[in-house]
């Protein structure tokens, strides 16, 4: 197999689910006992790294070869194109795979001062180092982490979410500080420099203050001092995915909070949280979340993880 294989075509993931609840990680282990392909080219918004646990084993992570093996971790950004094949014939082909959508990075209250440690994970053009292998890693905690993750993930008890998220930010934050010792600049195509840092942060500051508003582009572009389509093309770069999108966002997340801690009914969540319809509310819900608004709240009610209720 040349170490120049390029990748003519591919197909889309589209989201991290497990027994049809959509959540922003997910964690597994893939195995292969022969020679193969194990991943077909394949791109997706979340960001992967895979922990070679045997075997040895080749990604083509846009169309640049790279070979790991025990104790290695391969770094997948988001929208990188990559393909995985199995190439040990004398013992199994197995690495962790841990996938997340790049808000796990963020706190609650986003902030454009995380974005700058953010977008170097979100950028499919990335030069920065992929591979990290078994020496830089072995007397590090990263391991342990990774075996965690895949544990509460698993196991699924009360405040996994919390545990994965948390873990999830100490295994990025030693890669960031591994690159910032190299000597790597962390920089972007769009630097972040300190006036559209705080301008930025204006936006995110409004938006957790008005998301029950009628909230419109032409609004929050004035509110940084920027054209319509100059801050809605700036804004989908900073944060892969248009306002809108992001709007809808929070507002989804709220609406998760207060059907986990009120009695509030779906038309009375629908209001509280700025959408004029329930139908759109219900829409957009399920858009993010892979359930309806009632389905989650009987899921939570339930206290049951291992299986999703139908819909009444």
């Amino acid at each position: 197999m040349a170490g120049g294989l390029i990748m003519l075509s591919f197909y889309e993931e589209k989201e991290i689910s497990d027994k049809g609840v959509r959540y922003p990680f997910s964690g597994h282990i893939q195995e292969k006992c022969e020679t193969g392909l194990m991943a077909p080219a394949h791109v997706h918004d979340y960001i992967e790294i895979l922990y070679c646990l045997s075997g040895n084993i080749k990604i083509y992570l846009n169309g640049k070869g790279y070979t790991f093996s025990d104790g290695d971790i391969i770094l997948i950004n988001s929208r990188e194109v990559h393909s995985i094949f199995a190439e040990a014939t004398d013992c199994p082909n197995k690495y962790i795979v841990i996938k997340f959508e790049p808000e796990v990075l963020y706190t609650t209250s986003k902030t454009i001062f995380e974005a700058k440690y953010v977008l170097p994970f979100t950028t499919n053009k990335s030069e920065h180092q992929k591979l990290f292998t078994q020496n830089e890693i072995s007397e590090t905690f990263i391991l342990e982490l990774l075996h965690e993750i895949i544990k509460e993930y698993t196991q699924k008890k009360y405040g996994f979410e919390l545990a994965i998220r948390t873990h999830i930010c100490r295994i990025f934050l030693w890669i960031l500080r591994r690159w910032n010792e190299k000597g790597y600049d962390l920089n972007t195509d769009y630097t972040l420099n300190q006036n559209t840092m705080e301008r930025l942060q204006i936006v995110f500051d409004y938006i957790d203050m008005h998301y029950q508003e009628n909230i419109t582009v032409a609004t929050v572009a004035h509110l940084c001092n920027m054209s319509y389509s100059y801050f809605s093309r700036f804004f989908k770069i900073i944060m892969k995915k248009n306002f809108s999108e992001y709007l809808n966002y929070v507002r989804i997340t709220a609406a998760e909070k207060l059907l986990t801690t009120t009695d509030l009914n779906i038309t009375e969540v629908s209001q509280e949280i700025g959408y004029s319809t329930s139908s759109y509310f219900i829409q957009q819900f399920k858009h993010f979340k892979n359930i309806t608004p009632k389905q989650f709240k009987c899921y939570i009610n339930a206290k049951n993880f291992s299986s999703i209720p139908g819909e009444a």
